[in-house]
């Protein structure tokens, strides 16, 4: 170990010392930094990853409630019936990717990078060309990407997977949790690749988040200063408790380098719930120092807004504010009771909203004059799901709604949206879209800079589902991503679930890769 090396695992063990364990801090609010359990290089993927085994651990991963609940007196005025006009797109590739005889539900989404794509999945990964979509690795289990640190990570595909590209440094970010089936012993297990070749080598991190402290539902986000992950930590037993939200920034450069490194991370009441952090689009940089901006659900008429600076040299420095209320149309949560409400044509069941949260990803970019942030969740749109949408604009000085829609159908639900933003300010969504007559199908919507504001294009159908899903705990999602190309800035990549065969837990996933006309 180089001196350097030593003087800073010391500084980190006195910073450990001096913290509350984090065992004792079932309400402790406030800051805590955590070191990793163990870090080291994994093999090249291509020489060790195999196809995953048919039968890969198909079961239901947890599904548990942080108890938010939104109602509102006042049906929600910015709702917008389908244009009839399909949005001002052209297709590029539309496959279909990873499916069947996994665990429900599958928590698709994607990453693409300068030649590859990623897609993951409970609990598998697959990595395809993105000129043709051609698979090139996988579908291998998760944990396989870890097996060099042994223990949970190592042996054992724990769910809630996310991948993003790394964009400033080429790099790939892969994570997914590893925990025992009591719930007691619970690590978020990251890998960061040493190359934008995903199939490659990875720096591998484990990282411990104490006995009888489950990190549900972790969201991720690429930021200049480090890499930003939430969680809703639910403790007691059987993690049945929620204690909060908790927002942790994890050491990028020293991750990127192959380095021991820290996590900083602020627990929030349990008043706090699925914070989303934002990750970084396009090639300009958020202002210098500029923070971390998080969203969330806050009541009817709100979204809390909230900031986070981590100063990984003197971690007791790092800062994180809020909530500040962003003022929103009026809301009103769809399923805020039985959770699962969207039908599906016989013999399907009722399929879950996740309406009390919002959805993966929330995207930045920072145009010079302006910074938006886009994001999205469910809403009830009349007595069927809808998808609100957000572009909140300036966050670096005071943030504000720009525009805002919510897209809904007069007889289908649309619900477990992704939005993003191209480099000349277009906007897309993804989203499922079901009903009693229509198979679960993926739907896009899109929008110009001319368009009227709070508008979007479309429908237009990704691809029409031939199946439905049956006594599958009702589970779906839990989300989508829709993910912008960072060879052009211009071409926008969604994955969502849907069925070819109507069946139990044999979901598959489609692929759709599209670009604005507009955009070049």
């Amino acid at each position: 170990m180089c001196k350097r090396a030593l003087l800073w695992t010391i500084l980190v063990t006195s910073i450990l010392v001096i913290s509350v364990p984090d065992s004792a801090q079932e309400t402790a609010l406030g800051l805590r930094v955590v070191f990793e359990a163990k870090h080291t290089i994994s093999s090249p993927l291509r020489d060790m990853a195999r196809p995953a085994a048919s039968t890969a651990a198909a079961q239901m991963l947890p599904r548990l409630s942080t108890g938010l609940a939104i109602t509102s007196s006042q049906p929600g005025p910015v709702a917008q019936a389908p244009s009839g006009s399909a949005p001002p797109i052209s297709a590029l590739l539309n496959f279909q990717g990873q499916s069947s005889n996994h665990p429900v539900p599958p928590d698709t989404n994607l990453s693409v990078g300068t030649a590859q794509v990623v897609q993951i999945v409970n609990v598998t990964f697959a990595v395809y060309d993105k000129k043709k979509g051609a698979l090139l690795l996988g579908p291998s289990l998760i944990h396989t990407i870890f097996t060099a640190l042994g223990g949970l990570c190592g042996t054992t595909d724990g769910g809630d997977p996310v991948v993003l590209f790394d964009k400033l440094a080429g790099r790939w970010f892969v994570s997914q949790l590893a925990y025992n089936s009591s719930f007691t012993d619970n690590h978020a297990c990251i890998a960061v690749s040493t190359s934008s070749d995903a199939t490659g080598t990875y720096n591998v991190y484990d990282f411990p988040f104490g006995s009888n402290r489950f990190p549900d539902y972790p969201k991720y986000a690429v930021w200049p200063d480090a890499y930003y992950g939430t969680f809703n930590i639910f403790g007691g037993g059987k993690a049945r408790s929620f204690f909060g939200a908790r927002a942790c920034a994890f050491d990028r450069t020293r991750m990127l380098n192959g380095q021991a490194a820290i996590t900083i991370c602020f627990q929030q009441p349990h008043t706090i719930t699925s914070l989303l952090p934002s990750d970084l689009e396009g090639a300009t940089l958020p202002p210098t120092g500029a923070p971390n901006f998080m969203l969330s659900l806050a009541d009817s008429t709100n979204l809390n807004f909230f900031t986070f600076h981590a100063d990984f040299s003197d971690p007791s420095s790092s800062e994180f504010t809020g909530p500040m209320l962003i003022p929103v149309a009026s809301f009103s949560e769809i399923c805020a009771s039985t959770l699962a409400c969207i039908p599906e044509p016989s013999p399907g069941e009722a399929l879950d909203a996740i309406s009390d949260r919002l959805m993966f990803r929330l995207a930045y970019r920072n145009f010079g004059d302006h910074e938006p942030l886009v994001v999205n969740h469910t809403v009830a749109g009349g007595a069927l799901a809808g998808v609100r949408w957000y572009e909140i604009r300036n966050p670096s000085i005071s943030p504000i709604v720009f525009q805002q829609g919510t897209v809904v159908h007069p007889n289908i639900d649309f619900w477990m949206g992704s939005i993003a933003m191209d480099h000349i300010g277009n906007i897309a969504a993804g989203f499922s879209a079901s009903s009693t007559s229509l198979d679960p199908s993926v739907f896009l919507v899109g929008r110009v800079p001319g368009d009227l504001l709070g508008t979007m294009q479309g429908p237009t159908v990704a691809v029409s589902g031939t199946g439905v899903q049956e006594q599958s705990f009702n589970r779906w999602g839990d989300y989508s991503s829709m993910s912008v190309d960072p060879s052009d800035d211009c071409t926008l990549w969604y994955t969502q679930e849907y069925y070819k065969v109507s069946g139990i837990r044999n979901w598959t996933t489609r692929i759709t890769a599209f670009r604005f006309n507009t955009c070049s």
